[in-house]
């Protein structure tokens, strides 16, 4: 070669023709003369192993003389491997810094204030990309670093030139002033840089058609759009076309494949929904649900923690286990999901979990409850009345149940019970008859109960005892037991009805069977004594002994009477 500038127009003449290796050596004779462009073009074949073994580290510090020596490509690409942490400072004062500023071809964190050197050069030089990454790390750069405008302006510079990273950053500055006029210039530069190829920008295009901002809304054209930033391996285009494929062209094996490939490439809500179609299906396999289930909740989807709590604490899927239920609930609720909270807070007031759960269970409900929301104002009453996490108050519980009772029939019939047993409040029993027929007007069993025997006994107003009769059998015929056993009561005394022992002993004997033990003892009764006609000495045993083993002290009495059976 007579020089080389020759030798580098000859080996841009093999790179064009498909012939790397012939043409490295040729670009490495006119790096090493020093000629920029040279230096840039056996950077990128470094990068890129073209013609040469791939090498992180030669590349980076080729690409590092031709931007030392101005040259706007290098000095963008070099912003760029910064950004991503392709490359790293280690300089330490010693030697050359291009000797120490690339070292080992390991990714490594991002380096901002390099990046941003780099970028304003080649941003300053007219370089569109660098203008575009130089509007990146304004916009997405460390606090200190970020300008708003200046992003939009360099946004705008890099567009202007065709740059589709360009068009797509500004059209998300353009986004960011949330004015409607700007929704068709927004949607032109997502398109343009939609049109050049970019993954990104042809997911947000699908995004805009699907829910018509600032172009026809056409969701036929969004699939397809989905489907085309899919192929190019975007996890978030792939969930999407999955949920299209499902919800609108029914095609469940497809949508379903697709979005497995998401999850399997990160998407933690993809991972979280296959789990959810799992666990939902007409037939559930609860193992594939926990296996998707994990991985969202291993990427911090809270969501689907506290669902692979739920596998773990009923053991479906996975062995059944307490301990790790409890673990994923916590990091669930940490997270701050509230129903995982109130999930983790009924584990420890069941005894379960670990001792600083107590403390931050309170914590949550406090927090939560004086926003306003009832449910957290229960679930603080219930730490209160229970010393969970807090020092044990009856008086704080009354105030918080009180406050839930607003709108929660459990804090209804609780805050009832207190103002009966002047725990907490003083007694009132026309106020707790009151709030207990609120809470049986809800629909809670033990309220029916409770406001029944207030109404039959007089407690707190008049006595109807009608009334009373039609609570306990609505409540008896959802299978509480002691409505079954007060019927048995009415029944067999005659209050407020008519006496017929035959009626008292189905009723004691529906209680006894459900484990209530006074109805044990009075059906034991029943059948030694024969007090409805029938007399069964071996079933009177029976029912006495079973009441016994309650800790009943009459049925204990009663069976010593008995003669040996």
């Amino acid at each position: 070669m007579a020089s080389p500038a020759a030798a580098l127009r000859r080996a841009i003449q093999f790179s064009n023709s498909g012939k790397p290796a012939e043409a490295f050596p040729l670009m490495a004779t006119a790096a090493r003369a020093g000629i920029v462009e040279a230096e840039y073009r056996v950077a990128r074949c470094y990068l890129e192993g073209l013609g040469v073994p791939p090498s992180r580290k030669e590349g980076a510090r080729w690409l590092l003389r031709a931007a030392n020596h101005g040259s706007a490509d290098a000095q963008a690409l070099l912003a760029a491997l910064y950004l991503t942490g392709l490359v790293a400072k280690e300089g330490d004062g010693k030697g050359s810094e291009s000797d120490q500023l690339f070292m080992a071809d390991s990714s490594g964190k991002p380096d901002f204030t390099a990046a941003f050197d780099f970028a304003t050069k080649a941003a300053e030089a007219g370089s569109a990309t660098g203008q575009a990454i130089l509007g990146y790390i304004l916009t997405s750069g460390p606090k200190a670093m970020r300008n708003a405008d200046a992003a939009h302006r360099w946004y705008e510079k890099s567009a202007s030139a065709g740059c589709a990273e360009g068009c797509l950053g500004f059209a998300l500055s353009l986004a960011r002033s949330g004015k409607r006029e700007n929704r068709v210039r927004i949607a032109n530069e997502v398109r343009r840089a939609a049109d050049a190829g970019l993954p990104t920008a042809i997911y947000l295009l699908a995004v805009l058609t699907e829910h018509g901002l600032g172009v026809v809304r056409d969701m036929d054209a969004a699939v397809q759009l989905y489907q085309a930033a899919a192929e190019k391996g975007l996890p978030s285009a792939q969930f999407r076309l999955g949920l299209a494929l499902i919800d609108v062209d029914q095609d469940i094996s497809a949508g379903e494949a697709w979005m497995r490939r998401a999850a399997l490439a990160g998407n933690i809500e993809a991972a979280y929904l296959l789990g959810d179609r799992y666990v939902k299906t007409q037939r559930p396999d609860f193992a594939e649900s926990a296996n998707w289930y994990r991985r969202a909740a291993e990427a911090g989807h809270q969501a689907a923690a506290r669902a692979l709590a739920s596998l773990y604490l009923t053991g479906n899927g996975v062995a059944q286990d307490l301990e790790e239920g409890a673990r994923w609930l916590r990091a669930a609720a940490l997270g701050g999901n509230q129903e995982a909270q109130v999930d983790l807070a009924n584990l420890v007031l069941e005894g379960a979990g670990e001792p600083d759960d107590r403390a931050s269970v309170a914590g949550w409900f406090e927090a939560a409850a004086s926003s306003g929301d009832l449910i957290a104002a229960f679930n603080l009453g219930l730490c209160f009345a229970n010393g969970v996490g807090v020092r044990q108050d009856e008086g704080q519980a009354a105030q918080w149940l009180r406050r839930a009772a607003e709108g929660v029939a459990e804090a209804q019939y609780m805050y009832a019970r207190l103002l009966q047993d002047g725990r907490g409040v003083v007694t009132d029993l026309s106020q707790a008859r009151l709030w207990f027929a609120r809470a049986a007007n809800a629909g809670l069993l033990d309220a029916q109960v409770a406001l029944a025997e207030m109404l039959l006994n007089a407690r707190g107003g008049a006595r109807e005892p009608k009334v009373a009769m039609q609570l306990f059998e609505r409540a008896a015929l959802d299978g509480h037991a002691g409505a079954m056993f007060a019927l048995g009561a009415m029944y067999g005394t005659g209050q407020g009805v008519r006496v017929s022992q035959t009626a008292a002993q189905k009723w004691y004997s529906a209680a006894a069977g459900r484990g209530h033990g006074q109805a044990q003892l009075m059906l034991g009764r029943y059948f030694s004594r024969g007090i409805a006609g029938e007399r069964d000495p071996a079933a009177g045993r029976l029912w006495l002994e079973r009441a016994a083993a309650l800790g009943i002290s009459e049925a204990a009495d009663e069976l010593a009477e008995l003669a040996p059976g």
